[in-house]
């Protein structure tokens, strides 16, 4: 593995590695990838538009001109460090959306599903409809080859999950509900598997792997989110850390 800002190590199958992903090699394949990437939308700059307060922690963006670079960068890290019969679950808002199905199909995923994480918003818009759902892409490098644990017996592509806020309290500009990254997650993964998170964010798929009993390494370029990290995992970190240079 590259040279990294910092590892947070929390025990032999969970870790965090403080660093842009692109400059990070794996040394074990991920049987999944979840990735909640940036927008490339000004996020930080419309903090109050997306329904944000000033607790947010600081979020690193990136810049408009640069998305289209960014996304394939991530389309191409993650085909190469996912095993073969492995899945990528990616999620994107609509701005950039054709970015993100032009790049993942440049470098050769599959798509299996395109769902829509439906949720409510309540922010008034006055020359348009308000947005109130996600894009959610389960890619796969094998269509003949890949786990799925079906969540129910009719399971549809539309999922009505209600979006976390937290009054009061400092939280990473983006955090998505505990419930939708364990439906991916136990979906396309089994116990035991490991699972990687190249754009962590506030630590919720690390998470909600150390409660399913997955591996998993987590990678985060913005180190201000290293205690809102801590303070989500909680106790489940009851060994404490080890922070790995």
């Amino acid at each position: 593995m590259t040279t990294s800002k910092h590892i947070l190590r929390i025990d032999n199958k969970h870790k965090i590695i403080f660093d842009d992903f692109r400059n990070v090699k794996l040394d074990d394949e991920a049987d999944l990838i979840f990735a909640d990437p940036p927008f490339g939308i000004g996020f930080k700059g419309n903090l109050q538009t997306y329904n944000r307060t000033p607790d947010s922690l600081s979020y690193v963006d990136v810049p408009k001109e640069k998305y289209s670079e960014f996304i394939r960068d991530l389309a191409e890290w993650s085909y190469s460090n996912l095993k073969n019969s492995g899945s990528m679950w990616l999620l994107s808002g609509w701005n950039n959306l054709r970015l993100v199905l032009d790049a993942v199909e440049d470098v050769g995923f599959k798509q299996i599903n395109h769902c829509i994480w439906k949720y409510q918003f309540g922010v008034f818009t006055r020359r348009r409809f308000t947005t109130s759902h996600y894009h959610l892409l389960l890619l796969v490098k094998d269509e003949r080859n890949y786990v799925f644990n079906k969540p129910e017996h009719y399971s549809e592509d539309v999922w009505y999950i209600k979006r976390p806020y937290h009054h009061g309290e400092k939280t990473a500009g983006n955090e998505l509900p505990e419930e939708l990254i364990e439906r991916c997650i136990r979906t396309s993964s089994n116990e035991g598997d490991l699972v990687v998170d190249p754009c962590l964010g506030s630590g919720t798929t690390m998470k909600v792997s150390m409660q399913t009993g997955r591996r998993c390494i987590g990678i985060e370029i913005n180190t201000a989110l290293e205690e809102r990290i801590k303070t989500k995992l909680g106790p489940l970190s009851c060994q404490g850390y080890r922070v790995v240079s």
